[in-house]
């Protein structure tokens, strides 16, 4: 191992603390020291919602390490309430105010590692600094939040935002027995996933008493009017609604933490993080960066990207820690892995979605299915709507998302090891999974995924879109319904779409047109799946529409 080196570390939680654990285990007589600027160095920060509605009763638990169990296990120097203030390059040192009594001094370092984090993004709103309006970011925003709730007695919430934090925080604040409203700027919630998926969650939060409004930006935070109930603000949007709230939460994303490696002249890249290279080294090759500031390759695209996720910041920890050893280590990207619980629903995601894709010209198919999350014969079986998208020349998967009340977590695990992996959907068809009817099928549903693009990529079926569907030449297009008539009646039916039961098709064929496109759709997609293959091998002009009736039900609204 390389001789001992003085690594000082400025940030712990993810990134920071696994970096220093990593760096005494390969370096014993290396002097290690950990500054941070808060008063707990390695915390739970995805734990903290889950205080907020008592589903974690203890808060000490969220505190993993402590800078004395730090010191005694790893013999780290651990300083917390130290705020580095600027770094010298050319002397290698670094400057610390001690935010308990101000004491301010320097310490040299041979390498340093930033982890600063990201800070909870608060745009220049009219009011958005008023008392009883909050971020989540650390234990005392937290405190503060707990506290805040009791103080005022609080009953109704507003929360800005509808992403990892805010969708966290609504189901916690319902928890805790508040009313709820969430405004979100985009027409949807939870952006990573494709718009249709998100329709499932826009469900969930509605059938759970929250109130949604979507695609309509905060104008500004206004004390309440008369006659509106509000130990907070009243909460107004550009299209004039009011939504007064006894508390705020402002989940409006963060932004790198960069003033230490801008003032420092590091290299920043176009999106605001720290540029670094694979071996997460900055433009000095003496400083390295990690976590939620910088920037890192979208395994996907390429692209760069803000990715902030505890997984990736620990590993990039590791990677920094090996490097400063002499072990070559690189972060090759992330895939943007990423799950979210809502009330009953499971929503998880990884690689690119449509509008990424679309975004990057990339060439792709998106296919959604409808599974099971284990043998419908077994009892509890429940749906999953899942979606992946591929190449449809290599086969390559480029992304994956799910949404369901049983075993999303598990399937798209297995899907982001796939596209770690460089598997294909002819490998995804073939993969073995454990069995058994409480767990799974024997087609288990990344089987089924990879099965039905395969049927895709060889030709043996075109699909089509539920916006296909919907934007249809009637005069060109026939939608052909095969379920049988009961099932039609009682679950709704597309307007204008021809019913012949799968079961009768065949002789019954007289009856469509062979002038025109047939789009075929069933309740999931099996069923027209097998129509198609009968119209094809007919003569017909057959399309499959992909996940038929139930993802027409899941189509965006407005």
């Amino acid at each position: 191992m390389s001789n001992p080196r003085k690594v000082v570390i400025v940030g712990g939680v993810a990134g920071g603390a696994s970096c220093a654990a990593r760096a005494r285990r390969l370096s014993e007589h290396s002097e290690i020291v950990v500054f941070e600027r808060g008063p707990h160095v390695s915390f739970a920060n995805c734990g903290l919602p889950y205080f907020i509605g008592r589903e974690i009763k203890d808060a000490a638990k969220l505190q993993v390490q402590t800078p004395e169990k730090l010191n005694r296990n790893l013999a780290l120097d651990v300083r917390e309430n130290s705020e580095v203030l600027s770094i010298d390059r050319q002397r290698k040192v670094v400057a610390i105010r001690e935010t308990n009594g101000g004491r301010e001094y320097e310490e040299s370092y041979d390498v340093l590692v930033l982890s600063p984090g990201a800070a909870p993004l608060k745009p220049p709103i009219p009011g958005i600094d008023r008392s009883g309006q909050f971020t989540l970011r650390n234990i005392p925003d937290m405190e503060a939040i707990d506290q805040w709730i009791d103080k005022v007695g609080a009953k109704s919430a507003v929360v800005v935002g509808g992403g990892y934090i805010g969708l966290e925080m609504v189901e916690q604040l319902r928890h805790r027995g508040l009313d709820v409203a969430v405004a979100e700027a985009l027409p949807q919630v939870m952006a990573p996933l494709d718009a249709e998926m998100a329709e499932l969650l826009h469900q969930e939060l509605e059938a759970y008493g929250v109130r949604l409004y979507l695609g309509d930006p905060v104008a500004g935070f206004e004390e309440p009017a008369e006659g509106e109930e509000a130990r907070a603000s009243t909460v107004v949007l550009k299209s004039g609604q009011r939504l007064p709230g006894d508390i705020v939460i402002l989940g409006l994303g963060v932004r790198p933490e960069t003033s230490l490696a801008r003032a420092a002249g590091l290299e920043i890249g176009d999106l605001g993080g720290i540029r670094v290279d694979e071996h997460m080294r900055t433009s000095d090759g003496d400083i390295y960066a990690i976590g939620d500031a910088v920037e890192v390759r979208h395994r996907v695209t390429n692209q760069w990207t803000l990715l902030p996720l505890a997984g990736p910041a620990n590993r990039q920890g590791r990677v920094v820690a090996d490097n400063i050893f002499d072990i070559p280590s690189v972060f090759k990207g992330s895939w943007g892995t990423a799950v979210l619980r809502l009330f009953d629903l499971t929503a998880a995601c990884t690689g690119a979605n449509s509008r990424q894709l679309d975004k990057e010209g990339i060439t792709y198919v998106s296919l959604p299915l409808h599974p099971g999350s284990h043998a419908g014969y077994y009892p509890g079986a429940q749906p999953i709507s899942m979606k992946i998208l591929f190449d449809p020349t290599s086969g390559h998967l480029l992304g994956a998302q799910a949404v369901g009340r049983d075993g999303v977590d598990k399937r798209i695990d297995v899907l982001a090891t796939a596209m770690a992996g460089g598997l294909t959907v002819d490998d995804i068809a073939e993969v073995e999974l454990a069995y058994a009817p409480p767990y799974g099928s024997a087609k288990d549903p990344v089987n089924m995924a990879g099965m039905a693009a395969q049927n895709v990529k060889e030709g043996l079926v075109r699909i089509a879109t539920a916006a296909d569907v919907a934007g249809r030449d009637e005069a060109a297009t026939v939608v052909l319904d095969v379920r049988d008539a009961p099932e039609r009646d009682k679950f709704g039916f597309i307007e204008g779409s021809v019913n012949i039961p799968l079961g009768e098709l065949r002789r019954r064929l007289g009856e469509l047109p062979r002038d025109r496109e047939i789009i075929v759709h069933c309740m999931s997609g099996q069923r027209s799946y097998m129509a198609c293959r009968i119209l094809v091998q007919e003569g017909f002009k057959a399309r499959n529409f992909a996940g038929s009736w139930k993802t027409w039900q899941q189509r965006p609204r407005g």
